[in-house]
């Protein structure tokens, strides 16, 4: 089975954006990008690979205003804690959180996706979870 390694998302200022999930979620800065394509930063939990990139080339850009990331989740232990930095970072919850804790998934150990959802930088809305999804497993 393949398993997801990685993760690119467009920011207008990568080093804001970066940082924000550095400082958030306490994901290290595991390299930079500077190439005639794009510049950024690639971001690490140990497990996923997050590119936060500024194109510099619109062929490779591509239509990023409407077909970039959605959202992307986070699995953590302190969910409070993480709702306070979201809160200092101005990142407010959004949406009917409560719907999140009605949807079920036929998954009798893990019958709900139970999330908070935030604004994020350069429109990715941002889930937390303490219980994680369907098909995942805390590491």
């Amino acid at each position: 089975m393949a398993k997801l390694k990685h993760i690119a998302i467009v920011a207008r200022e990568p080093e804001v954006t970066a940082n924000f999930y550095r400082e958030v979620f306490d994901l290290e800065i595991v390299g930079r990008a500077d190439s005639d394509i794009a510049e950024g930063y690639y971001l690490s939990d140990g497990h996923i690979n997050i590119a936060v990139l500024r194109f510099k080339d619109e062929l490779a850009q591509g239509d990023s205003e409407h077909g970039g990331i959605h959202h992307i989740g986070f699995q953590v232990e302190d969910a409070t804690g993480v709702d306070a930095k979201m809160r200092c970072a101005n990142s407010q919850p959004v949406g009917d959180t409560g719907a999140a804790s009605r949807s079920t998934t036929g998954d009798a150990s893990r019958s709900r996706n139970v999330a908070l959802r935030y604004s994020g930088p350069d429109g990715v809305m941002i889930d937390v979870s303490r219980q994680g999804w369907v098909g995942t497993e805390r590491d």
